[in-house]
């Protein structure tokens, strides 16, 4: 009788454990990563200091849990690698995309928003519409693998588009007339050209996109999602969204 020589291949190794509620509390401490560029939902300034809307939710979170928040940095490219890994959910300004539900659990949508365009007010009135911004000639900046891109991926056919990777100072390059327009949310655009005076907003109140903000949770876990829901609407009915809306962005955005 032959024999054949067999060896038992190698066991593959256990996958990372999930993120769960009980053991963020038994942990006592949540991790919340955030891109930190992107104001006025998440900024980490130059000293590592973190600030913005979804910042001050994430303390509110982090206190009603009875945790400490620990905010880790990601960025728009790695966030959903990150997600489940390096932190338990991920926070500051993230659009609800269909894409992003395939691979991940959204909370409740807690503000509303849509694509808008930036731009010199010098130059305002050549960049009413869409229309006039998609001309040959014209120059459109954007941030890469953001929703952003998308948006100019799906509707910028005959402007020229310009990546720049730095979303802290990319409206930097609008002021210096090294780009013309900027595609992106109309909260950012309002928070922009209050602190900048020569860009100027426009379809902000009419924007060209419908869209929601929302938190974003790893899709292995369900009861993080549920309890993330039920703080966040408590927050909505308690005053505490509105006075944080309020303190970044001078009104209260809601998801409708």
């Amino acid at each position: 009788m032959l024999g054949a020589a067999c060896s038992a291949a190698p066991a593959a190794a256990p996958p990372a454990q999930a993120p769960n509620l009980n053991a963020i509390v038994q942990h006592g401490t949540v991790r919340v990563c955030s891109t930190g560029d992107y104001r006025p939902f998440t900024y980490r300034d130059p000293q590592g200091q973190w600030s913005g809307i979804d910042i001050d939710m994430a303390q509110d979170m982090a206190k009603r849990l009875g945790v400490t928040l620990d905010v880790v940095q990601t960025t728009w490219g790695t966030m959903m690698k990150d997600l489940g890994t390096r932190c338990d959910m991920a926070m500051g300004g993230i659009t609800v995309t269909l894409d992003r539900a395939q691979h991940a659990l959204y909370s409740a949508p807690y503000l509303r928003d849509g694509k808008a365009a930036i731009v010199r007010c010098a130059d305002s009135s050549k960049y009413r519409t869409l229309a006039d911004i998609d001309r040959p000639g014209v120059r459109v900046v954007v941030n890469p693998d953001g929703t952003n891109a998308d948006f100019d991926k799906a509707n910028i056919h005959h402007a020229t588009i310009e990546n720049y990777p730095d979303n802290n100072t990319i409206f930097g390059q609008v002021i210096a007339n090294k780009a013309d327009a900027m595609f992106t949310d109309a909260s950012e655009i309002r928070w922009e050209t209050k602190a900048n005076p020569q860009l100027c907003g426009e379809s902000i109140d009419h924007p060209f996109t419908f869209e929601q903000k929302a938190y974003l949770i790893p899709q292995s876990d369900p009861a993080l999602q549920q309890w993330v829901d039920q703080w966040l609407n408590i927050a909505q009915n308690d005053g505490t969204y509105a006075a944080i809306s309020q303190k970044w962005t001078g009104q209260v955005i809601s998801a409708t």
